[in-house]
C-alpha cells in the first residue's frame, strides 16, 4: 500500500457486515478500481484509497489521502453510499482521524 499523509477510520457496528460490504463494493466497483485485501477490498478513489473491511460484528471503513480535500472526498464516497443502502437499518458512519 502507498504511504499517505492523512487517514481516517470508521467502525460501523452491524449484525450483517458481510452483506453491507458486498453491496457497497459491488456498487462502487462499477466506477472505481477495486482489489481484494485481507478481510475486504481496497478501492482507488482518484489519488487516494478507501478500504471496506469485514470484522465480526462490524464493518470497518478506512480512508487515506495526501490532502484534506481528497480525504473528505473518500470519506464522503464510502459513507454516503453505505448510509443510503443501510438507511432502513439505521446505518451511520462516523469518521475518526
Amino acid at each position: 500500500m502507498t504511504e499517505y499523509a492523512l487517514s481516517s477510520r470508521a467502525e460501523v457496528h452491524t449484525d450483517r457486515p458481510e452483506r453491507w460490504a458486498k453491496q457497497l463494493v459491488s456498487h462502487l466497483s462499477t466506477k472505481l478500481t477495486t482489489r481484494e485485501v485481507p478481510n475486504g477490498h481496497a478501492l482507488e478513489i482518484g489519488d487516494a484509497e478507501g478500504r471496506v473491511l469485514v470484522e465480526p460484528g462490524r464493518l470497518v471503513l478506512t480512508a487515506v489521502a495526501d490532502d484534506e480535500e481528497t480525504l473528505e472526498r473518500v470519506e464522503n464516497v464510502l459513507a454516503s453510499h453505505l448510509e443510503r443502502f443501510g438507511a432502513a437499518e439505521g446505518i451511520k458512519v462516523d469518521w475518526e482521524r
